[in-house]
């Protein structure tokens, strides 16, 4: 299951050469991963265990200036190993051209004793269907 967002860029969000700064794109791909966990994820996993970045991974193929806005799209791709679960985020253009693409590594940890746990298929499932 693909989850979707869209994203304008603020002044705020604006470096020195005139558009999205790459640390705002990497919090806009943490954004879009927690907003997907928090609106798909079961109550259970979500109260048991919590998910740490090991990698980000990112090709940046364009940007945006002040104003403009982005669709993202999320989705875990492929098998978990282990403790780890990779995670891809897209973000188009208002033409559907890709600007950034990120492929992160995600650890799930479990929440009291925060050492890693295997992603089980019951916890991704619900990103899997539709």
């Amino acid at each position: 299951m693909r989850f979707i967002r869209s994203f304008t860029a603020g002044p705020e969000h604006i470096d020195v050469m005139g558009h999205v700064n790459n640390a705002v794109w990497v919090q806009w791909v943490q954004d879009m991963a927690t907003a997907h966990w928090d609106a798909v994820a079961r109550p259970e996993d979500r109260e048991a265990v919590v998910w740490l970045v090991v990698r980000h991974e990112i090709d940046y193929r364009g940007n945006i200036g002040p104003g403009e806005s982005v669709t993202a799209e999320t989705w875990i791709e492929g098998e978990p190993k282990g403790a780890k679960s990779l995670r891809r985020v897209d973000f188009t253009d208002a033409n559907g051209r890709v600007m950034v693409s990120a492929a992160t590594t995600w650890a799930m940890l479990d929440r009291e004793s925060l050492r890693p746990l295997r992603v089980r298929a019951e916890v991704l499932a619900p990103f899997r269907a539709g």
